[in-house]
């Protein structure tokens, strides 16, 4: 039995990510300790608490204890194991310090066996050092098992927003709630219309919140998202890029436009509310400014701003402007038979380009092939030493970045397979029914209707002028059949003939 004029400090300690499950948990510890003490008579001045990792310097618990034993408030230590004291040197050299001059008498363990004298300091010493050795070596094997994780492509880490933990087979998946507003935000800033501040605080209105679900999103937060790449399905940790088999949220290119925004710092553009039908719409084909509109004497006005220097160009009535889209939407109608004898051509080339599509891919899934090989053989020189760590890096994030191009143009060619001339298909089947709103539509749905038909709108002379969205000459050829297909079609309409619209 110990002598009762000794006084012990009783500590307990457990880290929060203790690897080790066969450690007791704080009230484990205390229970054992509190009845260990008891039955050995080792009179407890205090108890000290600790949940916090040993691995590094700096536990407060622990270093109150310590320095309550220099002052000689206690004589010794009652532990569990001298690894819930230190796994650091710094710690364990600091105890065995206090043992050799004095201010630690006794060391009280139920697990292991201490004596203040130079064999006992020696096995605490070993013990010390087994318990670091097993820190080490544990991070090690944590950082390699990471290491291959994302050599297979699967993110080592949290999910971030957007993605879900796989719990089972330790992979991530598209969270079917946050992810389309991720997805919608990286949409929006892509089109330069947007600021930081206006997509925080759509991403906020829309619920879109952290992961501790408390707190809304910063300005921070949507930087951090915007530039990681995971989102177009590649990987970047600690510096260095890695394929991942993850679903990708966006494509490369809305990736790549993102950053570009967030490099220049592009202002958005000004939005708002536009009182007239035609304002903002067209460009002044003298100078290149933009026509606005304004109303003089009851009567609205499309002219140039004459941002840049003076022009000549002169005033358009908005009832002129209106008249002349009619005109427009008169000239690519077409009759419903002709556009279904269209589609069927739109088919029969399909199934010749499919063909070349089919071609164009192979060569792209033989450069796969070469850049797998070059990743391999780049990995091969740094294991023999003829390439750095830093030129292993740029190196193989290049030819990464090079691989997942080809791997989008890969899904490209297999998106364009079920898309393939659909721009051209719509147009027909909107000819069907674009006659009939020239003559009896708003002014504001005939306008969307010729942004769907044409682009790059002028203004000059009095004379809208756009490009069409198709080849205007196989408009023409079809024209020419029209009378075949429907006599009565042009006297239905008004049919107007097609002019060469082009800029």
């Amino acid at each position: 039995m110990e002598q009762l004029n000794m006084r012990y400090f009783l500590y307990a300690r457990k880290s929060t990510d203790e690897a080790d499950k066969q450690v007791l948990s704080i009230e484990a510890q205390l229970v054992e300790l509190r009845e260990y003490a008891n039955k050995e008579g080792l009179p407890i001045a205090r108890e000290f608490v600790e949940s916090k990792t040993a691995k590094e310097p700096g536990r407060e618990v622990f270093n109150e204890m310590m320095a309550k034993l220099e002052q000689g408030a206690a004589d010794g230590i009652v532990a569990w194991h001298p690894d819930r004291l230190a796994r650091n040197s710094v710690d364990g050299g600091r105890i065995i310090y206090l043992v050799d001059t004095g201010r630690i008498t006794k060391l009280k363990f139920p697990t292991f066996w201490f004596d203040p004298t130079p064999q006992g300091k020696f096995m605490l010493s070993i013990a010390f050092g087994q318990s670091k050795y097993y820190v080490d070596n544990l991070s090690e094997n944590v950082k390699r098992g990471l290491r291959q994780k994302l050599r297979n492509g699967i993110w080592p880490s949290w999910a971030p927003m957007g993605y879900l933990n796989n719990q089972e087979n330790h992979t991530i998946y598209i969270d079917k709630e946050r992810a389309p507003l991720i997805k919608k935000a990286f949409e929006m800033y892509a089109t330069g219309n947007y600021s930081i501040r206006e997509l925080r605080q759509f991403l906020n209105s829309s619920g879109l919140v952290g992961r501790n679900q408390k707190k809304a999103l910063s300005i921070g937060n949507c930087h951090y998202f915007l530039r990681n790449p995971i989102y177009y399905g590649v990987m970047r940790y600690y510096g260095e890029v890695y394929e991942a088999k993850h679903e990708p949220i966006i494509s490369k290119d809305v990736f790549e436009k993102c950053q570009v925004l967030l490099k220049n710092k592009s202002k958005p553009k000004q939005r708002g509310f536009k009182p007239y039908v035609y304002r903002g719409i067209f460009h002044c084909e003298h100078c290149g400014c933009f026509i606005t509109t304004e109303t003089q004497k009851g009567h609205n006005y499309l002219r140039c701003t004459k941002r840049k220097s003076p022009c000549p160009a002169r005033y358009t009535r908005e009832e002129e402007a209106d008249r002349q889209v009619r005109e427009i939407l008169k000239g690519v109608s077409l009759p419903p038979a002709l556009a279904a004898d269209a589609l069927d051509n739109i088919k029969k080339d399909k199934t010749k380009a499919a063909q070349a599509g089919e071609e164009a891919a192979q060569n792209l899934r033989d450069k796969l092939v070469i850049l797998n090989d070059q990743l391999g053989r780049l990995l091969d020189m740094v294991l023999q030493g003829s390439l750095t760590r830093p030129e292993y890096a740029h190196k193989k994030a290049q030819l990464v970045d090079e691989k997942k191009e080809i791997e989008n143009k890969l899904a490209a060619f297999a998106r364009e397979e079920s898309t393939r001339n659909e721009p051209l298909k719509r147009f027909y089947e909107l000819c069907v029914v674009v006659g009939e709103s020239a003559v009896t539509g708003s002014s504001s749905d005939n306008l969307q209707i010729m942004r769907k038909i044409g682009s790059n709108f002028l203004l000059g002379g009095q004379k809208i002028k756009l490009k069409f969205n198709f080849p205007s000459e196989k408009l023409r050829e079809l024209r020419a059949r029209a009378d075949f297909f429907d006599p009565d079609f042009h006297n239905s309409i008004n049919w107007r003939p097609l002019r060469d619209s082009n800029p």
